[in-house]
């Protein structure tokens, strides 16, 4: 479904300036903020949004209260967040693929894209398939070979997502991959170490390992080199022609007032721009950095990868 409003534009920005509006500056909740955690306490989503609360408290003296609300892999708390007074004090702290993903797998989608303000990216991801050096494959290429050559190979995936993506680069590629589904990107990569799978994604939680020479990947999954091994190739090399790259995002109920949206436009820009932030140095252990999209160009992103996926799925039932 396209956005009933969203102009869409091919800008698009890894830092912004703060928003220096008049009405940015003077809008301020009037009681405690509710920020809505879409997934449990100790990931990425979670440390983020809990980081954001505490810059924005500790900066402007607001009181945002953050709630864990997980289920269904981030659904529960778009379901939620939804129905929400639309009044600019309940925020929610999820990732993209529970707006262009998750809904469209459903009959019956309980919510769609215009049924959010969105508001600001926090970080991006660094989507890599890994594997144990010691397993003696460099690229993704070697993989398929073995594959090719009769070897089964096994498959860690955190969400269904990337179960989808497994079986279309198997199928694109002439091969047969087995789906193994792990309990979130820490989890694949403690399958891979553990050799419970052969290769898995991870979106950025292999960072350490692939430093320590203990975990190399294969090829990235994000729509340019991962920062973290940049002579890795693309899975687009790979007849796997998507982005398989997340956001974290900050968003809204539809409808909030405009003052409200810029002020936390305004705020989140001025701590991820500030590289004392705690929130800004967290971004730059797990995720390369921080990543802040905003306006227009966060809409238009969430709009095209809602259509990439559209192509996935379409993919996957072939």
């Amino acid at each position: 479904m396209k956005f009933a409003t969203f102009k869409r534009t091919a800008a698009a920005f890894a830092l912004i300036a703060a928003a220096t509006g008049a009405q940015a500056q003077d809008w301020k909740p009037k009681g405690p903020v509710k920020m809505m955690i879409a997934f449990s306490a100790g990931g990425g989503a979670d440390t983020l949004g809990r980081l954001l609360a505490e810059e924005i408290n500790t900066r402007y003296g607001w009181e945002i209260i953050p709630e864990n609300a997980p289920g269904k892999g981030g659904l529960t708390a778009a379901v939620a967040l939804k129905d929400e007074p639309v009044d600019g004090e309940t925020i929610g702290v999820t990732v993209s693929e529970v707006l262009t993903y998750s809904i469209q797998t459903m009959r019956k989608p309980p919510y769609q894209l215009d049924d959010f303000t969105y508001i600001s990216t926090l970080a991006g991801s660094q989507m890599g398939i890994i594997a144990k050096p010691a397993r003696g494959w460099e690229t993704l290429a070697d993989v398929i070979a073995a594959a090719k050559g009769g070897e089964k190979i096994t498959v860690g995936a955190m969400s269904q997502r990337l179960a989808d993506a497994t079986y279309v680069l198997g199928k694109n590629n002439g091969v047969e991959f087995t789906t193994v589904m792990t309990g979130g990107g820490k989890a694949s990569l403690n399958a891979v170490v553990a050799d419970d799978v052969d290769i898995g994604w991870s979106a950025g939680a292999q960072t350490a390992a692939v430093q320590a020479g203990e975990i190399t990947n294969l090829a990235s999954a994000e729509a340019e080199p991962l920062l973290m091994q940049p002579d890795a190739p693309l899975v687009q090399d790979f007849n796997l022609p998507y982005n398989f790259g997340i956001k974290f995002v900050v968003l809204a109920p539809a409808g909030i007032p405009q003052e409200a949206r810029e002020a936390w436009e305004h705020h989140i820009a001025e701590i991820l721009n500030d590289p004392e932030s705690k929130l800004t140095q967290f971004t730059q252990r797990a995720f390369a950095g921080p990543n802040v999209v905003q306006g227009a160009a966060l809409e238009a992103y969430l709009q095209d990868s809602y259509d990439a996926e559209t192509a996935l799925l379409d993919a996957s039932a072939e």
